[in-house]
């Protein structure tokens, strides 16, 4: 991917559900390489915003551009695009949700293979060594044979992460991956993800954990019924709020 091309860029972006404006005119560069972390109380619409970037949710109006290519709109005939075509734009993007979404049949192994060889065509052996490799570096080399219901939320999520790695995505979209986990086990899927920024890939997080988004972040935006009402970089944001919304939320997170 050429590095001048935004890896995601989103223009005047609205989504509405029973004639409530859940998203106004979002406009939003990310770089390749940068995290942004998506802050928020409940109902501001970042969830919203991660959906509609891989069109998990179609919205009302505005573009969204992965790696330079129109989600959800044929660039030749300006129509929607049909679900092989959709399919094949979505794996630009990797999404963890708050909810692990593993498969209980397939043991951890087949859980991060089973796209690759499926969906993608890669060969099961080449598949397979790449799940393994992918296994170790979120620590969980050694659960491979095992099945998701004997995991921990923890070890579920860090699944999942290996998982959406083996697409070979180009943006990672995290929505609040360590909300559904007990206290101690957040923290280990917090350092996978640090690892991960470290590596430079390009991650959008939508988060409360205002440790991680300060640490990690190259810019932390703020989502207010809809609207991004303050964005910056995470000194900024934290220590010189511009906004009295703002303001009170980071002291109600103190």
């Amino acid at each position: 991917m050429n590095d001048e091309i935004p890896a995601v860029h989103i223009r005047r972006l609205s989504k509405s559900f029973d004639g409530y404006e859940v998203l106004r005119d979002i406009d939003m560069t990310v770089r390749k390489g940068e995290v942004i972390s998506i802050l928020g109380s409940s109902g501001s619409g970042k969830s919203t915003l991660l959906r509609c970037i891989n069109w998990l949710e179609q919205p009302d109006r505005g573009e969204v551009y992965v790696a330079g290519h129109r989600m959800g709109v044929d660039e030749r005939t300006g129509k929607p695009m049909r679900a092989r075509q959709l399919a094949a734009a979505r794996a630009r993007t990797g999404m963890v949700f708050q909810g692990f979404n593993l498969w209980p049949h397939f043991n951890v192994l087949q859980n991060v293979m089973e796209v690759p060889v499926h969906v993608q065509g890669v060969p099961r052996a080449q598949a397979r060594e790449k799940a393994l490799a992918l296994l170790d570096k979120v620590g969980l080399a050694e659960k491979a044979a095992q099945y998701p219901h004997t995991l921990s939320g923890g070890q579920k999520q860090r699944v999942a992460i290996a998982r959406v790695l083996a697409i070979e995505p180009q943006v990672l979209l995290f929505d609040e991956p360590t909300s559904a986990l007990d206290p101690e086990r957040v923290g280990e899927v917090l350092e996978v993800m640090r690892t991960l920024s470290a590596d430079g890939y390009t991650m959008m997080v939508v988060t409360h954990e205002m440790d991680f988004a300060r640490a990690v972040s190259d810019q932390v935006v703020f989502l207010d019924r809809g609207q991004i009402i303050e964005r910056g970089d995470p000194e900024s944001f934290f220590s010189r709020p511009a906004t009295e919304r703002v303001r009170k939320f980071l002291e109600r997170k103190d």
